[in-house]
């Protein structure tokens, strides 16, 4: 199987200690690290992801619909593409692995793809685990091929 992910998730997923919108979102979202850490690719898509699938009820209206996520979007797709040396787009597909999440961390922590997170509300959250060295963070902590 695979993971479909938006482009601004590629950074989300850098910082994700178990913390979310809800008990569901939080399930999810460690049900989907634990796929990544053991092997699964990512399939990079537009829109709701399979971290967005616990959301889309909310009324009046999810946010992962609104324009400005598809702006974050576009932001992280550009920051990653140029900090990785490859285009970063939708129908790609991606393995990651132990060196291509330390490579996105490095440069998230640098602040090298961080023009993606303007607005987001967990930019304090993900700001102090970068700055702590990654302490806590759920990807990558299972072995790896």
């Amino acid at each position: 199987m695979t993971v479909r992910l938006r482009a601004h998730h590629l950074l989300c997923m850098l910082t994700y200690v178990g913390r979310g919108y809800s008990p569901a979102f939080t399930k999810n979202y460690d049900d989907i690290v634990a796929r990544l850490n053991a092997g699964e690719d990512v399939l990079l898509i537009e829109g709701p992801d399979d971290i967005c699938r616990p959301l889309l009820d909310e009324e009046p209206q999810p946010h992962c619909l609104n324009a400005r996520v598809r702006e974050r979007d576009a932001r992280a797709a550009g920051a990653l593409s140029r900090w990785l040396g490859n285009e970063i787009a939708t129908g790609q597909i991606l393995h990651p692995d132990r060196e291509l999440i330390e490579r996105m961390r490095t440069a998230f922590a640098g602040g090298r793809t961080r023009q993606a997170c303007l607005g987001c509300e967990w930019l304090g959250l993900c700001s102090t685990i970068a700055r702590q060295g990654y302490e806590g963070a759920r990807l990558g902590t299972a072995p790896q091929d």
